[in-house]
């Protein structure tokens, strides 16, 4: 159970699953393609200002823009990028160093005549330390120079989104001579400063820059991998630019498999009506069973009474009327949603997402195959895909599907071509044991179609209500209900044939 700001720990936390999926703390992250990426930021001017670590950074987001884009270009210069087709301006801005200069731009931004960047990413401390050869005096005059600089950037966060990206650690071995006084205790310091002196002046908790510190944790586990011992692998920044797209975009695109940053959703009418009914329902469960159980007890001490007897308790109790029946139903229907709303949509409980190894997908079959073992019985049926051969296939189906949703083992491929024959058998079956019925009963009422259908779709349709879903997101009923009503017509239609007719004239069966 964790409830909180799930941005605040995307930006802060997390921890590697395997070497190169990061798992933010209590939420999933979304992995964004181009073309959502685009729908994100059309018309959007994104600044990334800063050192080289922020033109790496600022290389890898405009990659989830156009994946062709090469780094090239001067280094030591600004450089800019034009998406026209979605109007998307990206720049990067260099600023090695805090300073006066980096301030000046900054507060350009602040005047009313200049348009307003909607992201600003900024960050630098590593030349400071390697131009000053890591001298205390360094450190005091960038404190200096992030004090005089906060305040603008906290002006900007009013209206804009402002990240300030903390420093990674270093791999001291590898570093060139000419970067030996770059420590980790050094950027540690900064850091430290970084942090104290933003946002302590601001009482607005919505004009605070948002402090980019996930980077360290993601750092700390790769730099080992860095070809300079400075710069980060493209892979780490790569995630970092994934955050920085989650962020920004998950509030937009509201994607399914994206629960960082996104606020919970209003609940719509529909929502609210069904809230109200399934209250509704347990309080008058509630009252009718006490109601009930309170004339149950006074007929039977007035029973006892006229007898003059003392009797022992009854074991019997009381008959339970349809209705109060229908509302314990429903009472349950909706303790049961509750606990799915609240999965889902809130943010009570952590969610992670889901990560394939092959142990989490293979150990629990094997577990079930040696459970299946010691509960084996006997039929009497003789018929190839009988009634019991075919549940046992679909129950075994079921379980195999389930654990490939669980264990995410989609994204293994010989696993997800299996599970795709599965999905179609279990379609073959649930066709075959309609079209069995109608031929051997021949019963084409419209009651039986009723019956079907609303066995089908009852608890998907309250789904739908439930979690504001599509009735297409959950494809398989759709698709079964579909398959259902072409059997139905194809048998119900003239001439309509039937087990008793075709085994009178053997014509039929052409």
């Amino acid at each position: 159970l964790k409830g909180g700001d799930t941005c605040e720990y995307l930006l802060s936390s997390g921890r590697f699953l395997g070497e190169k999926v990061w798992q933010p703390h209590s939420c999933m992250m979304h992995k964004y393609k181009n073309s959502e990426a685009k729908n994100c930021l059309i018309d959007k001017h994104i600044v990334f200002i800063g050192d080289s670590r922020i033109r790496q950074l600022f290389y890898s987001f405009i990659k989830l823009i156009n994946p062709q884009v090469k780094e090239e270009g001067n280094k030591h210069g600004n450089i800019p990028f034009e998406d026209k087709s979605a109007s998307i301006k990206v720049d990067f801005l260099w600023y090695p160093e805090v300073n006066g200069s980096m301030r000046q731009r900054i507060k350009s931004w602040t005047e009313g005549s200049v348009a307003k960047p909607h992201i600003i990413v900024a960050g630098a401390a590593t030349w400071s330390i390697k131009i000053h050869n890591g001298s205390n005096e360094a450190l005091t005059q960038y404190k200096i120079n992030i004090t005089s600089i906060a305040p603008l950037l906290e002006k900007l966060a009013k209206s804009s989104d402002v990240y300030w990206v903390l420093q990674d650690p270093v791999y001291e071995d590898m570093l060139s001579e000419s970067r030996k006084m770059i420590t980790n205790e050094k950027i540690d310091a900064y850091n430290e400063a970084a942090v104290r002196i933003l946002n302590s002046s601001s009482r607005n908790s919505k004009a605070k820059v948002k402090v980019f510190s996930v980077s360290k944790l993601i750092a700390q586990e790769t730099i080992m991998k860095s070809a300079d011992g400075l710069h980060l692998p493209e892979s780490s920044r790569d995630t970092n630019a994934m955050i920085l797209m989650n962020v920004y975009c998950n509030k937009i695109m509201k994607p399914i498999d994206g629960s960082c940053c996104q606020p919970q959703p209003p609940l719509t009418l529909i929502q609210k009506l069904a809230f109200c009914f399934f209250t509704l329902s347990i309080i008058g469960y509630l009252i009718i069973s006490l109601i009930h159980r309170n004339n149950y007890r006074k007929n039977k001490s007035c029973t006892d009474l006229e007898s003059g007897e003392e009797k022992k308790p009854a074991i019997s109790t009381p008959n339970i009327s349809t209705l109060e029946m229908l509302l314990h139903s429903f009472c349950k229907l909706g303790l049961i949603m509750t606990y799915f709303y609240l999965c889902d949509r809130a943010n009570l409980f952590m969610k992670e997402n889901k990560f394939y190894t092959h142990s989490s997908f293979f150990i629990p079959i094997v577990y079930i195959l040696v459970l299946g073992v010691f509960y084996t019985e006997n039929t009497k049926e003789t018929k190839v895909l009988n009634r019991e051969q075919t549940d046992e296939w679909k129950g075994w189906m079921q379980l195999v599907i389930l654990i490939y949703h669980i264990s995410g083992a989609s994204t293994f491929l010989p696993v997800y071509m299996h599970i795709r024959v599965l999905v179609a058998a279990y379609l073959f079956q649930t066709g075959y044991g309609h079209f069995s019925y109608f031929w051997i009963k021949g019963d084409f009422g419209i009651y039986r179609v009723c019956q079907v259908l609303f066995r089908l779709n009852f608890l998907v349709v309250v789904l739908c209500i439930v979690m504001d879903r599509p009735y297409q997101f959950y494809y398989f009923v759709p698709l079964v209900t579909v398959w259902f009503m072409i059997i139905y017509a194809t048998l119900a239609i003239w001439p309509q044939i039937v087990q008793k007719k075709a085994n009178g004239k053997i014509f039929f069966f052409f």
